[in-house]
């Protein structure tokens, strides 16, 4: 696979929950290959990497794939609701970010604010 591939596959093995970035991922196969667990091959000026043998024995005998153990006892509906949630505050926020008037800006300040200051008292169960 190409390095961008991997990423994508992983994002998709994870249900979303981990997509690694780039900066993480290709010093990490060029320490793969250094060590010999893998090789690389140029293929429409993309690198293609594959398994070496000991890669492939080191990779059967490794742990568990970390994107089966990322989604594991996730709740992706309840996830969801709270990602479109904080989208949705994002939205509204940059709206008034970019449309207020300086006196709206502020009361958008306060409002953010004092939702952060409200989900911490969840937390310390105080209401």
């Amino acid at each position: 696979m190409h390095g961008y591939e991997m990423i994508q596959e992983i994002g998709e093995r994870s249900g979303g929950a981990w997509k690694p970035s780039p900066g993480s991922v290709y010093p990490t196969l060029q320490l793969l290959e250094d060590e010999g667990l893998i090789v690389s091959a140029s293929e429409g000026g993309k690198k293609l990497f594959s398994l070496t043998d000991s890669g492939r024995e080191e990779a059967e005998a490794g742990a568990e794939a970390p994107w089966e153990e990322v989604g594991r006892g996730v709740d992706w509906e309840a996830m969801n609701e709270v990602r479109q949630a904080g989208f949705g505050l994002m939205e509204a926020f940059g709206q008034v970010w970019k449309t207020g008037s300086a006196e709206q800006r502020t009361k958008a300040v306060e409002v953010i604010n004092e939702a952060r200051k409200k989900l911490y008292l969840i937390l310390a169960d105080e209401h």
